[in-house]
């Protein structure tokens, strides 16, 4: 065992003398409080009724993870944070003073390694950033944690955030799928997509540039969601490519997913592309939690993703469950939807700018930074073996985005994704379509270790590239317990929409349950 990770299990031990004596003061032999796929609201009503504290909530949240996380294999936590229970006693004493919550009052959130916290590392899971602390907190962490949040943990990724297939690091190492240990979680926020799975934690927050919001979600049975560009903050979030990259919630369930999305919503100075949002964004998004939202919604389904050569059979069919599961549930269902000249408008529409992106970043850590630019991560030696080729092509481009050939622009002024933006614009209103459907992955999630057999990542161009909106739900199983997810796309700031047909998708169909490795604690 490393030093690094013998010095965080001893952390988390240090947090779990008390155990998990969580009673009601009504009964002479209470029950614990049930924690497993237990919803913000349930513990915000515990809270109310005296039945549970924040302490004992956090509590209850480090034990399972000091418990199950290591001796299971599934490892997706990188460092637990030392004042998660000071926090909650601070939140407990505001609660029976005021006798009022605030919107996340006392919850405990998983957060990925790539959000800058300023109490807690922050390495975007590369052993060259170890021990870095930022000097504030990205926008969307202090945002939740004036909502009342605690972050109760830090969560592996894939280092840097290259990986959509793995979720593998040189500062934690290999993160595991809770339905299947010897599968992956997708990459790269397997660890926050694991740890929620599991209920390591309320609710989490990923980031997503192709995939690693979305494609976690559907590999452990959570929702996710990655919003229009321009309505959530990237402000410090360690960047991959910043001009599609999206910070965003990964829930057990689409209210859960929602009441952190209400709270990160917004505009934020220091992200100039969030001006787009000002004036679009509603009172709150919980009034959209309609469960027969889908009545008289017009849905296409986007046949390429379903039918792909490699998908596999299994996915397939779930999926044709899924639309026949629209239809019933009031969509009007239109079936296939072509995007005319698909293929052509996404190739070459990526650009390599993680050179310039992350120097920006470790550049506004300071002097305190632990290295100053890429070069000196890559000269350190210290990064998986896996991602060494990653680098050196990034470290080949040397000219700025916009000085590229072609030019690279953010996704509202590069001709390539407005000319895509169009053409799918141009599919949706041909058939009057109120959301784009498919399966979130045609494949299961692989054996760890396999890198061969098709993967099944459907989610890198339809939103990434067009700035749209995008939230997958469980759709189901595959394999007896491997879990699928269905992805809703919509138009830009089609928030309000998605959230209830992707809401009332989930009450008609109920496919999340926990993954049977990770029972109760006692």
């Amino acid at each position: 065992m490393t030093k690094a990770k013998s010095s965080r299990f001893a952390l988390a031990a240090a947090l779990v003398l008390a155990g998990l004596v969580l009673f009601s003061c009504t009964s002479s032999t209470p029950p614990k409080f049930q924690l497993l796929e237990t919803s913000v609201a349930e513990m915000h009503a515990a809270f109310r009724s005296g039945k549970l504290t924040c302490r004992q909530l956090v509590q209850a949240y480090l034990n399972r993870i000091e418990k199950q996380d290591q001796s299971s294999g599934l490892n997706a936590i990188v460092v637990v944070n030392p004042r998660a229970l000071e926090v909650a006693d601070a939140l407990d004493k505001e609660f029976r003073q005021t006798q009022k919550l605030r919107p996340l009052h006392g919850i405990p959130i998983i957060v990925k390694d790539n959000y800058d916290t300023k109490d807690l590392q922050t390495s975007g899971g590369s052993a060259a950033l170890k021990g870095s602390i930022p000097p504030d907190d990205a926008f969307q962490v202090k945002k939740l944690r004036e909502a009342g949040a605690i972050v109760l943990a830090k969560s592996n990724m894939a280092e840097w955030a290259f990986s959509p297939y793995v979720t593998e690091s040189s500062i934690a190492g290999v993160t595991r799928n809770p339905y299947d240990l010897e599968r992956v979680p997708a990459g790269s926020s397997g660890g926050t997509a694991a740890a929620v799975s599991a209920n390591f934690g309320a609710i989490g927050l990923g980031t997503d540039t192709g995939n690693s919001i979305r494609g976690p979600s559907s590999h452990n049975g959570l929702v996710g969601i990655r919003s229009t560009m321009g309505l959530t903050s990237r402000d410090g979030i360690i960047p991959l490519y910043l001009r599609n990259d999206i910070g965003g919630p990964m829930a057990r369930t689409v209210t859960d997913a929602v009441r952190v999305f209400e709270v990160i919503a917004g505009y934020d100075p220091a992200d100039p592309i969030t001006e787009m949002c000002q004036g679009k964004i509603p009172d709150n998004y919980q009034q959209f939690l309609i469960k027969d939202g889908l009545k008289g919604a017009r849905i296409g389904v986007f046949r390429k993703y379903v039918d792909a050569k490699s998908g596999d059979p299994q996915v397939k069919t779930i999926m044709e469950k899924a639309i026949a599961d629209l239809r019933s549930l009031g969509a009007e269902v239109v079936d296939p939807v072509e995007i005319i000249d698909f293929d052509e408008l996404t190739d070459n529409i990526w650009c390599n700018q993680f050179r310039h992106d992350v120097n920006g970043y470790l550049d506004s850590l300071g002097e305190n930074a632990p290295v100053k630019n890429l070069t000196e991560v890559f000269e350190s030696g210290l990064f998986s073996p896996y991602i060494e080729q990653r680098l050196k092509n990034a470290l080949a481009v040397t000219v700025p985005p916009a000085q590229q050939e072609p030019p690279c622009l953010d996704l509202f002024h590069d001709p390539r994704n407005i000319a895509f933006r169009t053409a799918v614009l141009a599919a949706m209103d041909k058939d009057n379509l109120d959301a784009i459907v498919y399966p979130t992955w045609s494949n299961p999630p692989r054996k760890i270790g396999n890198m061969e057999s098709p993967a099944g990542d459907n989610s890198q161009y339809l939103a990434p590239h067009t700035g749209f909106p995008a939230i997958t739900v469980p759709m189901g199983f595959t394999y007896e317990a491997l879990p699928a997810g269905m992805t809703f796309v919509g138009r830009l700031f089609s928030e309000p929409a998605l959230i209830k047909f992707a809401y009332a998708y989930e009450q008609g169909t109920n496919h999340r349950h926990s993954p049977a490795a990770f029972p109760a604690v006692d």
